[in-house]
């Protein structure tokens, strides 16, 4: 008995594919014996398993569930609910040692895929390719593993209410905020949340529907954050929050509609965070603004530049003990009050408090942002053979030269007019690039820059790719 999965599913951070076409029961199985496998090789036995809303989560997280058992393991069973509540399950359970949560994101209805939680830290990387060997060696434990089921979904949302502990909440009475679930898993975590929140609560697409009838569920592509915007001006309300399909990423607009981007939503939980951890680390992706680390430095903190992938992020807050953290795609991690995962309503609850705190509106700390001039995230096709080459063809022509070179993830070069970088995707066959100045002519003569250097390298950006 062995098992190999489709090239292309094992990616950096998660595993993930097309239902039908590159993913099925049989790789969920797979999954659940080598994860088991490794698990128990490990000194672990019990893994708590989650699935998303999608039309395809039940059937896989069955076959997992068969896997995990069949290699040894006991298995909790969450049934349904947003990543960020299995990571919950795993790291507030004493007698749980992993997790897996069946998800396929951000990504079309007909996508699946799997997030994995190892005795606390992120499952990724090597991890992933391990586990892909193991399966075609075939080389798994046997067992007979037990199942169990457990209800978390009250008790998760207990602890996110806890993200309000200090603030007066008769202070919040006049609050009024909109949230849009996009119908994906979050929706019944987001009505309980609601319902005991102080202030008024305005909530679209609550109704979990893995077809996503009304839009996609990514909230870091603007015109995903259409019928919010039309609730917040419709209702007048303070500003409004959005989550991707499994509810790890957030995004947010404030009350003039204006959108609240991954960067500027971490400067505001950062205000927050060092008036009450002084000097403390914080840590961001290589797309994040300037603005971001010059405001940590100026108010104490230390700012870290890190490589992009919620599940690098992750494993370098552990490693400087960092409280917070956050990425330009909206994954924001707190360590600070919480136990260090992207949760995306919880963010939303630090958000309030962060307002309250500060005693300011969310709509005034997001006018009292620098006025920075960006470049959409720009992704264009790059044969997988080319892409890692061509960023290290680039760093090579930059090295030694006058440019202040960043090369934590791809390149990032700062200059008088601002920076631009240019980086590889880590699961697709993309380049992305991605500017910022403070003036339009800057702009334009970074992208140019941009322009030069894949041009030396015989590429040009191309139609967008999607992500």
């Amino acid at each position: 008995m062995s098992h190999r999965f489709h090239p292309t599913v094992l990616r950096e951070y998660d595993i993930r594919g097309i239902i039908g076409e590159t993913l099925g029961v049989d790789d969920a199985r797979a999954i659940g014996r080598s994860f088991a496998t490794l698990l128990r090789q490990a000194g672990g036995r019990r893994v708590a398993v989650g699935y998303d809303g999608r039309v395809s989560s039940p059937t896989l997280e069955h076959a997992l569930v068969e896997g995990l058992t069949a290699s040894g393991c006991d298995v909790v069973r969450i049934g349904m609910g947003p990543t960020p509540m299995l990571y919950y399950a795993e790291a507030s359970a004493a007698d749980v040692d992993g997790g897996i949560q069946i998800t396929g994101s951000h990504n079309p209805a007909n996508y699946n895929g799997f997030k994995m939680v190892f005795q606390g830290r992120p499952f990724f990387g090597q991890d992933i390719q391990a586990l892909g060997r193991m399966a075609a060696e075939g080389a798994w434990l046997d067992g007979n593993g037990t199942t169990e089921t457990r209800e978390v979904l009250d008790e998760y949302v207990n602890r996110m209410l806890e993200g309000l502990a200090g603030i007066d909440v008769a202070s919040l009475a006049s609050l009024r905020v909109g949230w849009d679930s996009g119908n994906g898993a979050s929706g019944p975590a987001l009505e309980k949340l609601a319902a005991r929140l102080p202030g008024e609560h305005h909530l679209l697409y609550t109704e979990v529907d893995g077809n996503f009838p009304n839009h996609h569920p990514d909230p870091t592509v603007e015109e995903n954050l259409a019928d919010l915007k039309a609730l917040v001006a419709e209702k007048q309300l303070d500003f409004g929050i959005a989550f991707d399909g499994d509810g790890d990423r957030i995004g947010a607009i404030d009350g003039e509609g204006r959108v609240i981007w991954g960067d500027q939503l971490l400067m505001i939980y950062a205000e927050d965070l060092l008036k009450m951890q002084p000097g403390s680390t914080i840590i961001a992706d290589v797309k994040a603004s300037r603005a971001l680390y010059d405001q940590v430095a100026a108010q104490g903190g230390k700012p870290v530049m890190w490589k992009t992938g919620h599940s690098l992020i992750k494993s370098k807050m552990k490693e400087t003990g960092s409280p917070l953290a956050g990425e330009m795609s909206g994954h924001i991690f707190f360590a600070h009050q919480y136990y260090g995962f992207d949760d995306a309503l919880y963010a939303g609850v630090r958000l309030i408090a962060a307002s309250a705190r500060l005693g300011k509106s969310v709509t005034e700390l997001r006018g009292a942002m620098p006025a920075m001039i960006n470049t959409p995230e720009l992704r264009f096709q790059v044969d997988e053979s080319r892409k890692f080459a061509a960023i290290d063809e680039v760093k090579a022509r930059l090295s030694g030269g006058t440019a202040d070179v960043d090369s934590t993830d791809g390149v990032r070069v700062t200059n008088d007019d601002g920076w631009w970088l240019l980086r590889a995707s880590n699961t697709q066959d993309v380049l992305v690039a991605r500017a910022e100045s403070d003036s339009e002519e800057g702009l334009a003569r970074l992208v140019a820059q941009i322009d030069e250097q894949l041009e030396l390298s015989g590429l040009e950006r191309g139609p967008q790719a999607g992500h």
